[in-house]
């Protein structure tokens, strides 16, 4: 029995290892790049709101629309993602929000503020629960948290390399051949993405069976290996219609809104704490994400090794909650307020990585493309609510702290609606 096995084993190991050489790093790259031109603009608020003479509610609500076109055509293209081809449908979604962001330098007034960053939002559709769905072709349940791990490294990987870049580019950049820092910021960070969107069609394969980059054995291993579960959803409107899929959509959503409120909020609680150098508050706003990245390899291999999702993913979200009060009630004071902003980003950020290997445990087949749309879209419904509210409170109060507030208690709601979401016994089983 022993000598059958460890050869097994063996063959897995090196062909999980070239899998993940493979996809993973490419795939990382790409979402790097999707979350960078995501929430760049928080720090071109730092230049672009005096220069349009934009309010701090217009701000929100163009950072925030962003996630009402994301939500409109995300569950579309993710139904159309199995019939169309993974590496089709990836790189149409880079190429055209890559043109988009970089268009970001032409915006004058806040109508064409909020028409680009809706339309980068529609173009974007699909991209973070397309690649999610992918990766289900590719591995089995037992290796899903830290596969997402790895993955969702972009967030915090786009923080640490990309706020000081960003602020740099603003700063260098400023005025050349008569275009504003912010400006130079959109199209440099932009234009990288046409590339990679092309270089998909050539990098992934749309599934194991079309891979000529794997053998005829590591085929057949592979299909031995990643089985689906069995699964009483055989379509969408079955998936649709399952109250547990709203359940993990809900705790997503207050997840969401609090990394959101975060990601567009930092560089400027930051300037609020008195640090007025662009360089400066590109640095501290890379540090929770340094946080961050270790926190999210550490909770998601925990994850995997005791089989367990659910409190990996509530948890956290408690202590996100319990840490932005504090920084909160720190509001001014830099540092004090910088480590409990940290610590909070880590928590939310482990939960969101750990939350993802939940539905893709539960949904199994093609219609869990449509499921994990789905959950994605009403959970980015959160990205809109949270900028959006604390713009409006920040206009008409003054500060910040306000609509932190209601963040906390979201994040309060996500704990329990995460401690909820019970493993399947059949997922137990297959690992």
């Amino acid at each position: 029995m022993s000598t059958s096995i460890q050869p097994n084993e063996a063959a897995l190991s090196a062909l999980y290892s070239k899998i993940n050489w493979r996809l993973l790093p490419f795939l990382l790259l790409c979402y790097i790049f999707a979350y960078l031109d995501r929430v760049n603009i928080g720090f071109a608020k730092l230049q672009m709101q005096s220069d349009l003479g934009l309010s701090d509610a217009a701000y929100g609500l163009g950072a925030g629309i962003f996630f009402i076109g994301y939500a409109m055509f995300e569950i579309p293209s993710n139904l159309m993602l199995p019939k169309v081809g993974a590496s089709k449908t990836i790189s149409r979604i880079m190429i055209l929000w890559g043109l988009t962001s970089a268009s970001m330098l032409f915006v004058q007034t806040e109508t064409s503020f909020y028409c680009l960053r809706f339309l980068l939002g529609v173009f974007e559709a699909g991209f973070a629960p397309g690649m999610i769905f992918y990766l289900t072709y590719w591995y089995p349940q037992r290796r899903m948290a830290r596969v997402m791990s790895i993955v969702m490294l972009a967030a915090p990987l786009a923080g640490i390399f990309c706020a000081p870049l960003s602020t740099w580019i603003m700063g260098a950049f400023a005025d050349l051949h008569g275009l504003k820092g912010w400006q130079w910021m959109f199209l440099i960070e932009g234009l990288p993405c046409v590339l990679l969107g092309l270089l998909c069609l050539k990098v992934l394969s749309d599934r194991p069976q079309d891979a000529g980059w794997l053998s005829d054995e590591e085929k057949r291993l592979l299909a031995s290996d990643v089985t689906p579960v069995s699964t009483k959803h055989h379509s969408f409107r079955q998936v649709a219609t399952d109250p547990k899929v709203y359940l993990m959509a809900f705790g997503y959503f207050c997840l969401i809104s609090g990394i959101y409120a975060v990601s567009f909020w930092l560089p400027t609680i930051i300037k609020d704490s008195g640090v007025t150098n662009l360089v400066h508050i590109g640095f501290y706003s890379a540090i929770p994400y340094v946080v961050a990245a270790i926190c999210m390899l550490i909770f998601s291999w925990s994850s995997d090794h005791f089989r367990e999702r659910r409190w990996h993913s509530a948890v956290p979200a408690f202590v996100a909650a319990v840490m932005l009060v504090a920084a909160t009630m720190n509001s001014g004071n830099l540092w004090p307020a910088l480590f409990c902003m940290t610590i909070a980003t880590a928590m939310m950020w482990v939960a969101y990585t750990v939350f993802w290997a939940i539905p893709s445990e539960y949904l199994k087949g093609e219609a869990s493309a449509g499921g994990i749309a789905l959950i994605n879209t009403i959970g980015l419904l959160g990205g809109f609510l949270s900028p959006t509210l604390i713009g409006w409170i920040r206009t008409a109060t003054g500060n910040t702290q306000s609509g932190l507030w209601v963040m906390v208690g979201l994040l309060v709601v996500g704990f329990v609606l995460l401690a909820l979401n019970r493993q399947p016994a059949a997922a137990q089983a297959a690992y």
